[in-house]
């Protein structure tokens, strides 16, 4: 069986740029739909057999009309081609709020053809996908969800994960002691984070707490692939992931997080992006990691000053070329005393930068981390005026601004007084 997997598509992620007027989206939300046309490209010139997309399609649960239409025409598309598809359901697709739609909603709804979402655990038998193989579906579990559910109070909230790991063990052990055809490739989805996974910068838009799913109930070799969602950086915890250099040895089964389809914010600046095609079948599967072509590059620089001379040519040089930062989302991070904040010459940097998709100055002016009194003072030899005059000095504030702030500190003692 031929399985195409991807995740994480975050189509409506525009933190970045400018709309297209042609379309009336935000760029970055094109930048989205691209990758994931590319996906649906495959599928359909692969001629896979099924498709997996392990969650979160959105960045929240309630996503506008507009990007909802998008979405929904990329996977009407593998409906259409006759490809099975199923769609997890993640934590950026859950509402907190029991009883309320998620964002994939509408395609359990409608009864779309070939699409089937998976929103609670459960096993597919090959009966019920139509094709040689069998999928155990372990959507997003939330923390309040399962509080409810185990009927545990919030001083036993410690718990919660730990219950609910040992129910998901039981279940998963359950389902291959009295569902399972032992003949039959069998692929495990799971939107969720698993023990030993090493984090993307994701972390800036999850919600809420994990449940930390145990590696033994990814890596049974009764399983012959994993599907998860969730993590945002592409790779095999049994195995080797996307990096051809990458000489980890082969263990059955696949464990993949192919990761997100696009770049979300500066963490993921040196990540490429991928979705993954699996030839599988029972106790052996080929890998092959795709990259998606195309990404908008995020170039992300810091700069500590430890000089004052020739301050903007420096953070220029910072910069990579002119034409390595064209159509790219830029930061430029800056440390520096404080003193030397008009040595930066903001205009002339953002003009170096002006082939960017965007331009990110971040000036951090740094001030003495503590006052220094001299060798003959004490703190408590001093009054509380005299202190405050120290403090105001190790700001760097202007005498101008000490007289002031020291007339009202001197109004306020004298009240109390």
């Amino acid at each position: 069986m031929k399985l195409l997997h991807f995740a994480d598509a975050h189509i409506d992620m525009a933190n970045y740029g400018r709309h297209d007027p042609a379309t009336g989206l935000p760029l970055r939300v094109l930048d989205f739909l691209k990758s994931l046309d590319t996906i649906v490209d495959a599928a359909i010139a692969e001629k896979v057999d099924l498709v997996i997309f392990a969650g979160d399609a959105y960045k929240d649960r309630s996503p506008a009309p507009t990007f909802q239409r998008e979405w929904g025409r990329r996977i009407i598309r593998l409906s259409q081609a006759g490809i099975p598809t199923l769609l997890l359901v993640g934590n950026h697709d859950m509402s907190p709020a029991a009883g309320r739609a998620h964002a994939v909603q509408e395609f359990d709804t409608l009864q779309i053809p070939n699409v089937r979402v998976l929103q609670q655990p459960q096993f597919l038998s090959a009966d019920e996908l139509g094709l040689p193989a069998q999928v155990m579906a372990l959507p997003w579990v939330s923390r309040s969800g399962l509080m409810a559910a185990l009927q545990v109070s919030g001083e036993d909230a410690g718990k919660v994960y730990e219950e609910v790991e040992q129910r998901l063990a039981d279940l998963v052990q359950g389902w291959f002691e009295e569902q399972v055809d032992p003949s039959l490739p069998v692929v495990m989805t799971a939107h969720a984070s698993v023990q030993g996974a090493v984090y993307g910068a994701e972390r800036m838009v999850m919600l809420g707490s994990d449940l930390v799913l145990s590696g033994s109930l990814v890596k049974d070799p009764r399983l012959d692939y994993v599907a998860l969602g969730h993590i945002h950086k592409p790779q095999n915890l049994n195995g080797p992931g996307p990096d051809p250099k990458d000489k980890t040895p082969y263990t059955h089964p696949p464990v993949i997080y192919p990761g997100s389809i696009e770049r979300v914010d500066f963490g993921e600046a040196g990540d490429d992006k991928f979705y993954v095609i699996a030839e599988i079948t029972r106790s052996k599967t080929q890998v092959r990691w795709r990259r998606l072509e195309g990404i908008r590059p995020f170039v992300d620089k810091f700069v500590r000053l430890e000089s004052s001379e020739n301050v903007t040519a420096r953070l220029k040089s910072a910069l990579p070329k002119q034409e390595k930062l064209a159509e790219a989302i830029v930061r430029l991070v800056v440390e520096y005393p404080r003193e030397w904040d008009t040595l930066i010459d903001e205009p002339a940097l953002r003009a170096h930068a002006a082939g960017a998709f965007e331009f990110h100055l971040v000036k951090r002016p740094q001030m003495e981390a503590r006052i220094r009194l001299p060798a003959d003072q004490t703190i408590s030899s001093l009054s509380p005026l005299e202190l405050l005059d120290q403090y105001w000095r190790a700001t760097h504030a202007d005498d101008g601004e000490i007289e002031a702030l020291q007339a009202l500190a001197r109004e306020i003692l004298t009240d109390e007084e």
